[in-house]
Protein backbone atom coordinates (compact mmCIF):
# COMPACT_ATOMS: atom_id res chain seq x y z
CA UNK A 1 0.00 0.00 0.00
CA UNK A 2 3.25 2.71 0.97
CA UNK A 3 4.43 2.02 -2.73
CA UNK A 4 0.90 2.52 -4.17
CA UNK A 5 0.92 6.04 -2.32
CA UNK A 6 4.34 7.09 -3.14
CA UNK A 7 3.90 6.35 -6.96
CA UNK A 8 0.80 8.08 -6.74
CA UNK A 9 2.86 10.87 -5.02
CA UNK A 10 5.80 11.08 -8.28
CA UNK A 11 2.91 11.24 -10.15
CA UNK A 12 1.53 14.33 -8.73
CA UNK A 13 5.18 15.67 -8.36
CA UNK A 14 5.70 14.46 -12.38
CA UNK A 15 2.30 16.54 -13.48
CA UNK A 16 3.55 19.33 -11.41
CA UNK A 17 7.32 19.62 -13.08
CA UNK A 18 5.69 18.67 -16.62
CA UNK A 19 3.07 21.94 -16.47
CA UNK A 20 5.90 23.92 -15.09
CA UNK A 21 8.63 22.44 -17.82
CA UNK A 22 6.17 23.04 -20.68
CA UNK A 23 5.08 26.31 -19.89
CA UNK A 24 8.17 27.59 -18.93
CA UNK A 25 10.35 26.32 -21.92
CA UNK A 26 6.95 27.13 -24.30
CA UNK A 27 8.24 31.07 -24.35
CA UNK A 28 11.37 29.95 -26.40
CA UNK A 29 9.24 27.44 -28.78
CA UNK A 30 10.59 24.03 -26.66
CA UNK A 31 7.89 21.12 -26.91
CA UNK A 32 9.36 20.04 -23.57
CA UNK A 33 7.63 16.65 -22.66
CA UNK A 34 9.04 15.33 -18.68
CA UNK A 35 5.78 13.30 -18.14
CA UNK A 36 7.38 11.05 -20.17
CA UNK A 37 10.60 10.92 -19.13
CA UNK A 38 8.85 10.50 -15.85
CA UNK A 39 6.93 7.49 -17.60
CA UNK A 40 10.15 6.42 -18.88
CA UNK A 41 11.61 6.08 -15.31
CA UNK A 42 8.36 4.32 -13.90
CA UNK A 43 9.43 1.45 -16.63
CA UNK A 44 12.71 1.38 -15.29
CA UNK A 45 12.01 1.05 -11.55
CA UNK A 46 8.56 -0.81 -11.39
CA UNK A 47 7.12 -4.78 -12.16
CA UNK A 48 5.58 -4.59 -15.74
CA UNK A 49 2.34 -4.96 -14.14
CA UNK A 50 2.69 -1.89 -12.87
CA UNK A 51 5.06 0.33 -15.30
CA UNK A 52 2.27 -0.56 -18.28
CA UNK A 53 0.03 1.18 -16.50
CA UNK A 54 1.61 3.93 -15.13
CA UNK A 55 3.00 5.24 -18.40
CA UNK A 56 -0.69 4.35 -19.74
CA UNK A 57 -1.98 7.34 -17.10
CA UNK A 58 0.99 9.40 -17.54
CA UNK A 59 -0.65 9.70 -21.40
CA UNK A 60 -3.82 9.42 -20.86
CA UNK A 61 -3.52 12.60 -18.40
CA UNK A 62 -1.85 14.80 -21.07
CA UNK A 63 -4.80 13.87 -23.28
CA UNK A 64 -7.42 14.87 -20.60
CA UNK A 65 -6.41 18.44 -21.06
CA UNK A 66 -5.38 18.31 -24.60
CA UNK A 67 -7.46 19.88 -27.14
CA UNK A 68 -5.84 17.02 -29.48
CA UNK A 69 -6.58 13.30 -30.63
CA UNK A 70 -8.11 12.07 -27.36
CA UNK A 71 -6.01 8.46 -26.62
CA UNK A 72 -2.76 9.32 -28.56
CA UNK A 73 -0.85 10.41 -25.70
CA UNK A 74 -1.89 7.32 -24.08
CA UNK A 75 -1.10 5.01 -27.04
CA UNK A 76 1.99 6.82 -27.59
CA UNK A 77 3.37 6.50 -24.01
CA UNK A 78 2.63 2.78 -23.55
CA UNK A 79 4.03 2.44 -27.01
CA UNK A 80 7.37 4.11 -25.61
CA UNK A 81 6.97 2.32 -21.86
CA UNK A 82 7.01 -1.45 -24.44
CA UNK A 83 10.18 0.15 -25.61
CA UNK A 84 11.88 0.75 -22.12
CA UNK A 85 10.89 -2.27 -21.39
CA UNK A 86 12.90 -4.44 -24.28
CA UNK A 87 15.68 -2.08 -23.16
CA UNK A 88 15.68 -3.23 -19.78
CA UNK A 89 17.41 -6.65 -20.40
CA UNK A 90 20.49 -4.36 -22.58
CA UNK A 91 21.19 -1.14 -21.10
CA UNK A 92 22.25 -0.33 -17.28
CA UNK A 93 19.60 1.93 -16.66
CA UNK A 94 21.74 3.11 -13.48
CA UNK A 95 24.08 4.69 -15.38
CA UNK A 96 23.13 8.87 -17.01
CA UNK A 97 24.23 7.59 -20.44
CA UNK A 98 21.17 5.52 -21.29
CA UNK A 99 18.65 7.38 -19.34
CA UNK A 100 19.68 10.86 -21.21
CA UNK A 101 19.76 9.01 -24.69
CA UNK A 102 16.82 6.89 -24.17
CA UNK A 103 14.74 9.64 -23.09
CA UNK A 104 15.85 12.08 -25.93
CA UNK A 105 15.00 9.06 -28.29
CA UNK A 106 11.60 8.28 -26.71
CA UNK A 107 10.58 12.26 -26.84
CA UNK A 108 11.64 12.36 -30.24
CA UNK A 109 9.73 9.04 -31.27
CA UNK A 110 6.15 10.43 -29.23
CA UNK A 111 6.53 13.63 -31.00
CA UNK A 112 6.70 11.69 -34.56
CA UNK A 113 4.21 8.96 -33.35
CA UNK A 114 1.84 11.77 -32.12
CA UNK A 115 2.15 13.92 -35.56
CA UNK A 116 1.56 10.68 -37.36
CA UNK A 117 -1.80 9.43 -35.31
CA UNK A 118 -2.94 12.83 -35.33
CA UNK A 119 -2.89 12.67 -39.56
CA UNK A 120 -4.10 9.39 -39.84
CA UNK A 121 -7.08 9.95 -37.51
CA UNK A 122 -7.79 13.40 -38.04
CA UNK A 123 -6.21 13.61 -41.77
CA UNK A 124 -4.40 17.24 -40.80
CA UNK A 125 -1.28 17.56 -40.13
CA UNK A 126 0.00 18.75 -36.35
CA UNK A 127 3.87 19.11 -36.51
CA UNK A 128 5.66 21.48 -33.79
CA UNK A 129 8.44 22.11 -36.04
CA UNK A 130 11.88 20.01 -36.12
CA UNK A 131 13.83 21.96 -33.98
CA UNK A 132 11.04 22.94 -31.33
CA UNK A 133 10.93 18.77 -30.67
CA UNK A 134 15.05 18.37 -30.74
CA UNK A 135 14.92 21.00 -28.33
CA UNK A 136 12.49 20.03 -26.45
CA UNK A 137 14.19 15.84 -26.17
CA UNK A 138 17.27 17.95 -25.27
CA UNK A 139 15.99 19.70 -22.36
CA UNK A 140 13.99 16.51 -21.15
CA UNK A 141 17.36 14.57 -21.82
CA UNK A 142 19.24 16.58 -19.99
CA UNK A 143 16.85 16.55 -16.92
CA UNK A 144 16.50 12.87 -17.10
CA UNK A 145 19.29 11.34 -14.82
CA UNK A 146 17.16 14.02 -11.85
CA UNK A 147 13.94 12.20 -12.81
CA UNK A 148 15.53 8.79 -12.78
CA UNK A 149 17.25 9.18 -9.50
CA UNK A 150 13.95 10.64 -7.73
CA UNK A 151 12.01 7.77 -8.71
CA UNK A 152 14.49 5.31 -7.99
CA UNK A 153 14.68 6.90 -4.32
CA UNK A 154 11.15 7.40 -3.96
CA UNK A 155 9.95 4.00 -4.64
CA UNK A 156 13.11 2.11 -3.31
CA UNK A 157 13.15 -1.85 -3.14
CA UNK A 158 8.97 -1.29 -2.62
CA UNK A 159 6.71 -4.40 -3.75
CA UNK A 160 5.71 -2.74 -6.82
CA UNK A 161 9.51 -2.50 -7.74
CA UNK A 162 11.56 -4.73 -10.57
CA UNK A 163 14.31 -7.11 -8.14
CA UNK A 164 17.52 -6.42 -9.98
Amino acid sequence: MWSFVKLVFLFVLATIVHWAFASGFSYWGLSVNMLLAFAAAFCTVLKPSFGYPAAFVCGLFLDFFGTKLFGNNAFTFTVCACIVYGLTERFDFDAVFPQMVTVLGLTFFAGVLNSLLFLWFTSAAMWPGFWSLLGGAVISALFAPAVFWLVRHTLGKGTVCRQL
